[in-house]
This record gives structure tokens, C-alpha cells and sequence, in this order.
């Protein structure tokens, strides 16, 4: 490994553990010329995932796209960071488990969608009602009812 600071070829390991839940191994490293310690990370390289658009076109997969909206979608909710880190973490891993080369968009909606549901009911109605598109108020509701078990249309008084 080259040394980032004077540039020699001649470096040492001289730590090596497992960072990244496993997923990667860092490494302190010592140059044997001028004698500055850095730190290198190695991780298995994967093809990239790519995104097959509703429009057709693709695209790389982006994990930060996926953490904006649900940043959006829990903006002002009782969700930590750590809630919504865990959550990309899961649809990430399920994304690289399940496929190989391409994803529909829509898939990985509802994969965001599954994990809401589980956190906030909130969070997921504001992000069901932008990645679905909802067409008018009664297919927002239909969501809204589907959501919370009601399916006689919120007329639970019974006067």
C-alpha cells in the first residue's frame, strides 16, 4: 500500500480488525520511510445495483436517496437517527440479498414502506402518499384504513 504522505510503496500492517458489523476490515498502517501511521479500510466489491425507474431508465443505486426520504418522512416524528439508520441498513441488505444486477424503484418503496410501517404511522402515510401517488382523497383514505384495520370508512360511532 502506498503511503499517502511521502508516496513510498513500503507500508506495514500494524492492527487489522473487523469494522462494519463485519462488512469490512480496517487496518493501521505504518510507512516504513517516513514512519506516519494511516488507516485503510478493505471491503468486498460488489457490482452495483442498479435502479430500474417507473419511466424505464436506470440508474445507480443510491443508499442516500433512500435515507433522504425517509428523513422527510419522519421529519418532526419521535425517530431517532439511529431508527432511520437501521431501517436503510435493513432495506439495503434485503436489496443485495435478493438481487443481483436491477431493482424496480417500486420495490424498494415497498421495502421502505414495510419499515415504516413498523416505526411510525405517520412517517409512513407521508411516504406512501408521495411514492404512491395517490390520485384523489378517497385512494389516500382507502391507505389510511388499510393501515390502521378500519374498513368501515372511520364510522366507528355508534350513535
Amino acid at each position: 500500500m502506498k503511503c499517502p504522505f511521502c508516496g513510498n510503496q513500503d507500508t506495514r500492517v500494524i492492527d487489522s480488525r473487523p469494522a462494519d458489523d463485519g462488512a469490512s476490515i480496517r487496518r493501521r498502517r505504518v510507512c516504513d520511510a517516513c514512519h506516519k501511521r494511516f488507516t485503510t479500510y478493505e471491503k468486498v466489491e460488489k457490482a452495483d445495483l442498479m435502479v430500474v425507474k417507473r419511466d424505464g431508465s436506470r440508474e445507480l443505486f443510491n443508499r442516500n436517496k433512500i435515507r433522504a426520504g425517509v428523513v422527510t418522512a419522519c421529519r418532526k416524528r419521535p425517530v431517532t437517527t439511529e431508527q432511520i439508520d437501521a431501517l436503510v441498513d435493513r432495506v439495503e441488505r434485503q436489496l443485495n440479498e435478493t438481487f443481483d444486477r436491477e431493482v424496480s424503484s417500486s420495490t424498494i418503496g415497498e421495502f421502505i414502506l414495510d419499515g415504516l410501517r413498523g416505526l411510525d404511522e405517520v412517517a409512513y402515510v407521508r411516504f406512501a402518499s408521495v411514492y404512491r401517488h395517490f390520485d384523489d382523497v378517497k385512494s389516500f383514505i382507502k391507505e389510511i384504513e388499510e393501515l390502521t384495520g378500519d374498513e368501515n370508512g372511520g364510522s366507528d360511532d355508534k350513535n
